[in-house]
């Protein structure tokens, strides 16, 4: 694979307009280099994978906010501080002798080639693949004959699904990953007839009890298979409530500071009434 990636390199490189050096790349891995010498940074000098783990999904969240809402100038800042985190890491498993920056990019690059044989691969198989659906096909076979490995042994269809994804994300990962195993409904109804079922089972739990709590679970996870058979992704539509939610309260927020109340101080059906008075006017 080391072999190909060269040689789709060398002729990528030929290409009218392909990237060249990128001296401001260097300088970061050099600054981040400096930052952690003996005469560095005290903070950064005493960082560990295990230290820093929650700055990585923290900066990534903060990059995706700045999708979210189109803003360009801020997103290039985000996603520095993405890039921070990751040079970060492989500074920190270059000083303990694990690997570098240089491994963390031949080794990503490798993988795109492997897993783009339709770009990379034979012509006439590039010809043949024109849609996204098509490519995600090839994607899920490179990825299963990775996961299968080369020692005989097959990983579990799972294993390399994150425990540390967010569980709606999480469950989107495993509810597709096993449909395309064959563990699937035959339609959307049926899949909402399993929503039925998993809130017949909540109700007839105790509530407050663990058990009602691992019911309401399965009816989320239920939903999220709901989402996946209507093309939904289950993660992006619930932060679009959430969005739309803080964009609603905060014009009803607006409302009181102008008409001089407190929300707190205010009944249900108030509140109920701002909400419809906000949501109408949207």
């Amino acid at each position: 694979m080391r072999k190909l990636a060269l040689a789709v390199d060398g002729e990528t490189l030929k290409r009218e307009g392909a990237p060249g050096t990128h001296p401001e790349f260097d300088r970061l891995i050099r600054t981040i280099w400096r930052l952690r010498q003996p005469d560095g940074c005290p903070w950064d000098k005493v960082q560990t994978h295990e230290s820093i783990t929650k700055n990585m999904v923290e900066e990534a969240y903060e990059a995706v906010e700045t999708i979210a809402q189109g803003d360009m100038a801020h997103l290039r800042e985000e996603l520095g501080d993405v890039l921070e985190q990751v040079v970060l890491h492989s500074q920190i498993a270059q000083d303990s002798g694990e690997f570098d920056i240089d491994d963390v990019c031949r080794e990503l690059n490798e993988k795109l080639v492997r897993r783009h044989p339709h770009v990379f691969g034979d012509p006439a198989a590039a010809g043949a693949v024109d849609s996204a659906g098509q490519v995600l096909d090839i994607w899920d076979k490179v990825k299963k004959e990775e996961r299968e490995g080369g020692d005989g042994v097959q990983a579990g269809l799972l294993d390399s699904v994150p425990l540390s994804l967010p569980a709606l994300m999480q469950c989107q990962k495993i509810s597709k990953r096993a449909a395309k195993a064959g563990f699937e409904w035959e339609s959307v109804a049926d899949v909402w007839d399993q929503v039925q079922s998993e809130r017949a089972e909540f109700e007839a739990e105790e509530r407050g009890s663990a058990k009602a709590a691992e019911e309401f679970g399965d009816i989320l996870f239920a939903l999220v298979n709901v989402a996946r058979w209507e093309g939904i992704d289950a993660e992006e539509a619930l932060a679009a409530s959430n969005r739309k939610f803080r964009r609603r309260w905060a014009a009803m927020e607006e409302i009181a500071r102008s008409e001089g109340f407190a929300l707190d101080d205010q009944s249900t059906e108030r509140l109920n009434e701002l909400w419809r008075q906000v949501k109408q006017g949207e």
